[in-house]
């Protein structure tokens, strides 16, 4: 066949209905990858992590009796919401970074894109599928925290009341309300939800570093230096502007700065519920949308790039 025959053959099919729903944005074709990408992700070995931090934290909670029961609350709080945080980030880098060069490594990608999959759906669909992933695995481990606690919060009920058993009954009633507040704050849901937004927004960085990346390892790498450094960021701007002039370039720089690297440690909230001090509602929002638009940015830029890759 020569190539006028060959490119008369083709014609007809780009003016074609299937071609028009090729273009045209399909949420079920999202929905398709997402769930993929859900059950790929469930197949790995890092729900063994679940698991252990279960454990640690069921455990961990055996040798807090020694304390009274504020700071064994204290502890309780502090070590089950870090391991939280630590989880879910490593989950989000581990997992995106994988997502890219295996399904390129294994030609997966070539199989979805030569279907009626545009390249925008393919990337949002896997973000989407890490993002769900993230979702159950924190609502996993929240689980098992509040769990623990309440098993503690009831057994320091116990002892309290078994102690105070002589008591008149107001001084029972406040002594069990202290317990009570000591355990459980509000502060705990809103601290959770900036957990699981800075694991999105770890997860959309790390597929924008995986489209230009060779291997995933790369990729963990490079999201390793950028986690240890967005969390000293802070610190660092606070030395620069007080060693140098805080002028409009150096100003302009940090801004810069600030745009590629997230303060990640505007997301640690855990030392603010742990001492009982109330979140605000400003401070949540402001943390929140903070964390929706570095997610929504960095997933538009990795569909830009991924858009230009040649496969």
């Amino acid at each position: 066949m020569t190539d006028a025959e060959h490119a008369s053959t083709l014609q007809p099919f780009d003016t074609s209905t299937s071609a028009k729903r090729y273009r045209a944005f399909s949420p079920s074709r999202i929905y398709a990858i997402t769930t993929n990408t859900v059950t790929e992700l469930t197949r790995l070995k890092v729900f063994y992590v679940l698991l252990v931090f279960a454990l640690v934290l069921i455990g961990s909670s055996i040798f807090m009796a020694q304390f009274s029961f504020q700071q064994e609350f204290q502890i309780l709080k502090d070590v089950s919401l870090g391991a939280i945080s630590i989880f879910t980030s490593l989950l989000a880098i581990v997992a995106t970074a994988r997502l890219l060069p295996q399904d390129m490594e294994d030609r997966t990608v070539y199989t979805i894109l030569a279907k009626p999959v545009t390249r925008f759906e393919y990337v949002l669909g896997k973000i989407t599928g890490v993002l769900l992933l993230l979702a159950i695995s924190t609502l996993v481990m929240v689980a098992a925290f509040v769990l623990v606690l309440y098993m503690r919060e009831q057994a320091v009920l116990q002892v309290t009341a078994r102690q105070l058993a002589g008591a008149p009954p107001d001084h029972i009633a406040e002594a069990l309300r202290a317990v009570r507040s000591a355990a459980f704050n509000i502060n705990i849901v809103p601290g959770i939800i900036i957990i699981y937004l800075k694991a999105c927004l770890l997860a959309a960085l790390t597929l924008f570093v995986s489209t230009f990346a060779t291997s995933n390892i790369f990729t963990i790498v490079v999201m390793a230096f950028i986690y240890f450094i967005g969390h000293l960021e802070a610190t660092a701007r606070e030395y620069w502007l007080q060693a140098h002039s805080s002028g409009l370039i150096a100003r302009a720089f940090l801004a810069v700065v600030a745009l590629l690297f997230p303060d990640l440690q505007a997301f640690n909230l855990v030392d603010d519920i742990v001492a009982g001090t109330v979140i605000s509602l400003a401070l949540f929002t402001k943390t929140a949308l903070l964390g929706v638009f570095y997610t929504v940015v960095y997933t538009l830029l990795a569909a830009v790039v991924f858009y230009g890759k040649e496969l």
